[in-house]
């Protein structure tokens, strides 16, 4: 599983501070027009994706980067998004056909996961089949359900002194946004590499997981950290090749990164619902949409907060519920019957039954949750004041457990913060020094992520 562990940085290894939250209803994506072409035969693109969008909700494709010339002939690479089909595409089209294309037999469909993608590309090579090298994860993919090699000192449309853009499809108008987190885009100008230019696998783990690039980047080449809230476009690589922000914000620089995984919403647990922001915003489109947490644990005190965007009359509920509850559109509501919950009502429920608890909650306030797996014991918090420890049902006293909210019935919207928001919050951290919360992390308590989990889980 290409889910990165704590054990990387937290050993001393190379660690990446930050990545772009991308969002595909904000048109959300990163443009640039070189100055002039550069090599256009040989060149590597290495980054890091987390991708969001669920299995089911893909009407189109998602691109990751993209150039077109003037003629509309154009290259990219794409994330296949259409029904089950998450596939990455590569390709380069010249009116009317491809000169050059690489479908993945693979699938990629993991919400949680961080992928390493390296596209590196030489077409001066004797060997028609090293012109186009596709990597995942350090390990090179070699089955295609179609493959076109382009042909020897083939020019790629991409690379020319034409507009490029991250996270959309731009031709004609930009589409095809991407849904999802970036991190550690390198582009490299002149040069054919392998991943083990940008990653390493790690000895313990046996996971692959970045490193420093140390080499040069060539007279286009750039490097995108993402670090300056300010200014997200900006090249580190020295060259001075900086990217134009358009629709992004400082709220989408995310400390979720591949050497430190955080928790969202889980779209895998798919009931008809809009996922959106990251995973972190879900919004109901029917009776009775619950929306599970992508990790689960069994053990420790874990902290999470919930911001309510929209609410209806017959209300929201934020708590927890066993991991392995699956349901379908038929047998949504049995959800809520299992676990510990907070109502807008101000009742707890405790599988499945109502009682008296706390506040009413509305709009705009924030449910806090204290779980505490190690005690099972439970405290839910509006806007900052401890509404009452709750000891755990059977039903979660167990085993792994979700961090869950359940909306009923459309129009209702939560957004979620496991220590990455995409909304304005105060800057509280939890006690290892991750998050980004509206109120104090109790003491003792962490944020869901990978560090955390190997520490405190």
């Amino acid at each position: 599983m290409p889910l990165i562990l704590a054990s990387n940085s937290a050993s001393g290894g190379y660690n990446v501070a930050n990545s772009l939250r991308f969002n595909s209803a904000s048109s959300d994506y990163l443009s640039r027009t070189p100055a002039s072409s550069g090599n256009r035969r040989t060149w590597t693109w290495s980054g890091w994706y987390k991708k969001c969008s669920s299995k089911d909700n893909g009407a189109n494709n998602e691109q990751l980067f993209h150039q077109k010339d003037a003629a509309n002939n154009n290259s990219m690479p794409v994330v296949f998004n259409t029904g089950s089909d998450n596939k990455f595409v590569w390709y380069d089209y010249n009116s009317p056909s491809y000169s050059a294309q690489k479908t993945t037999t693979q699938v990629f469909r993991d919400p949680s996961a961080w992928y390493h993608l390296v596209f590196a590309a030489d077409t001066t090579l004797a060997t028609a089949s090293n012109r186009m090298r596709l990597y995942v994860n350090g390990s090179e993919v070699t089955a295609f359900d179609s493959s076109v090699n382009p042909s020897q000192n083939y020019d790629f449309n991409f690379n020319q002194a034409v507009q490029q853009v991250i996270g959309c499809y731009a031709i004609s108008s930009n589409v095809n946004f991407f849904n999802g987190y970036m991190a550690e885009i390198q582009f490299i100008d002149g040069q054919q590499l392998t991943p083990s230019s940008f990653g390493e696998t790690d000895t313990t783990t046996g996971i692959w997981k970045p490193k420093a690039y140390t080499g040069t980047y060539g007279t286009n080449g750039f490097y995108l950290q993402f670090k300056n809230s300010a200014a997200l476009g900006t090249d580190s690589s020295g060259n001075g090749n900086t990217w134009t922000v358009n629709n992004l914000t400082s709220v989408d620089q995310s400390t979720d990164t591949p050497t430190n995984n955080f928790c969202t919403l889980n779209p895998l647990y798919y009931s008809g619902s809009q996922m959106t922001e990251g995973n972190l915003q879900f919004s109901a489109s029917g009776s009775w949409t619950p929306a599970l947490s992508t990790i689960n644990p069994s053990t420790g005190k874990w902290y999470a907060e919930f911001k309510i965007t929209q609410t209806s009359s017959n209300g929201v509920y934020i708590g927890v519920t066993p991991s392995n509850i699956y349901w379908t559109s038929g047998s949504i509501r049995a959800l809520s019957n299992s676990g510990t919950w907070y109502g807008s009502d101000g009742q707890k429920y405790v599988d499945g039954t109502g009682t008296s608890y706390g506040a009413t909650f509305t709009t705009n306030d924030i449910i806090s949750v204290a779980l505490d797996k190690t005690n099972n014991t439970i405290i839910f918090y509006k806007n900052g004041s401890s509404q009452g420890s709750l000891n755990l049902t059977s039903s979660t006293n167990s085993g792994d457990v979700s961090l869950a909210e359940d909306l009923y019935p459309y129009p209702s919207s939560v957004q979620a913060n496991f220590g990455n928001p995409p909304y304005s919050a105060n800057s509280y951290t939890d006690g290892a020094g991750y998050g980004n919360f509206s109120y104090a992390v109790p003491s003792g308590y962490y944020s869901l992520n990978t560090k955390n989990l190997a520490n405190f889980g």
